[in-house]
């Protein structure tokens, strides 16, 4: 009798802590309960700003795009995807709407300033949505979800400041998946040297001096919760005679 006791108590230990792991598991997906506003001129400059995408973040995610308060991570948040969606059953819809994030920002207790397209794009209808813009501030839920951007690999966009080979700035564009970018090094194709970049601000990566020769960009994508680290290296490289303002497609992707 002791022995089928003792057996059970492991049992039911052993199913409980399993219960548990799939709970903490799919606890990844869950919704978090939250406030967003939006800004109310937003449609020509979306929201962008400490990501540093400029005007591009405008039209990113066709301008479904967010600011952010703690979810900016100092910068490692930028580009990151959710689906935020209101919780008044009177004007929102179950889909809501999935948000990229391109800049820094709070108000009100929120988590989100949403583009204010994204933000009616959370209603149920075109009447809807102009209840929630009255509104201005909304109750919603939040959860991180994959970005996609079919047919586009990842590029790298060489900011107006740099100067050939003194120093070199880009930002990371069309990033797919839900891992973070939480390293990048820069390395010479001929003799591998290679240099971690410094994170200058949101998904702007920078160097004072760039080593010579065409230029290999190697990127750490982490798990948010701090697990899985995969380098990831671009099957292009940055040409030795790079150009400010020009855009290099790394002809990678990354789905996970």
């Amino acid at each position: 009798m002791a022995l089928y006791l003792l057996c059970l108590v492991l049992s039911t230990t052993l199913v409980f802590n399993f219960l548990q792991t799939l709970a903490d598991t799919s606890c990844t997906d869950c919704f978090i309960q939250s406030r967003a506003t939006y800004y109310p001129n937003s449609e020509d400059n979306g929201t962008d700003g400490a990501c540093g995408f400029g005007s591009f973040g405008a039209t990113l995610n066709g301008g479904d795009v967010s600011a952010a308060s703690n979810l900016y991570r100092d910068g490692v948040g930028c580009g990151a995807c959710y689906q935020v969606r209101c919780t008044n059953s009177a004007f929102c819809s179950d889909k809501g709407s999935t948000v990229v994030i391109t800049d820094q920002g709070s108000s009100d207790n929120t988590d989100f300033i949403l583009s204010q397209r994204a933000f009616g794009r959370m209603a149920q209808t075109t009447d809807a949505a102009a209840s929630l813009l009255a509104l201005g501030v909304v109750g919603i839920e939040y959860r991180r979800v994959a970005c996609s951007y079919p047919n586009k690999n990842i590029t790298f966009k060489i900011d107006e400041s740099s100067g050939n080979p003194h120093y070199l700035a880009f930002v990371i564009r069309y990033q797919q998946g839900r891992r973070d970018i939480t390293a990048v090094q820069l390395c010479e194709t001929q003799n591998f040297v290679c240099k971690l970049l410094d994170r200058s601000h949101g998904a702007v990566w920078t160097t004072t001096s760039a080593p010579s020769g065409p230029l290999s960009v190697r990127m750490l994508f982490s798990d948010e919760e701090g697990g899985e680290e995969t380098w990831v290296v671009p099957v292009n490289d940055i040409p030795q005679d790079w150009k400010a303002g020009d855009i290099y497609d790394s002809g990678v992707q990354v789905n996970q």
